[in-house]
């Protein structure tokens, strides 16, 4: 499955307001989130690491100790391991890199997402 369409994968409800897509291979993940206005992903840490890149909208980051405003078009790196939480004042699309592959958000595990 070298190409793959959006269109073509599947949309999961994680939990109100939090809608994302996934495509996996063996040592990374490719997840494509949509959030609505005035969320929060709760504080947590878990041993991937993960690249986000912001596809539109804005993002509250909480990395460790800082925290940040992530506007289109920027990118910030999250070690495994590493506490961190998010915000969203408005709508907004991301895009995570997880490596390895995230085994909660295969099994369905992810429970500090979807207690929302």
């Amino acid at each position: 499955m070298p190409f793959i369409n959006w269109a073509e994968v599947r949309e999961e409800q994680v939990a109100d307001g939090i809608v994302r897509q996934m495509v996996t291979a063996e040592k990374m993940m490719f997840v494509r989130w949509r959030f609505g206005s005035g969320l929060h992903v709760p504080a947590h840490r878990h041993p991937n690491e993960q690249i986000a890149y912001m596809l539109k909208g804005v993002m509250e980051l909480r990395i460790d100790r800082e925290r940040r405003r992530l506007l289109p078009g920027q990118v910030c790196w999250i070690p495994g391991n590493v506490e961190h939480e998010a915000w969203f004042p408005e709508e907004a699309e991301v895009v995570d890199i997880f490596s390895p592959p995230r085994q909660d958000f295969l099994t369905g595990q992810d429970d500090y997402l979807r207690r929302g």
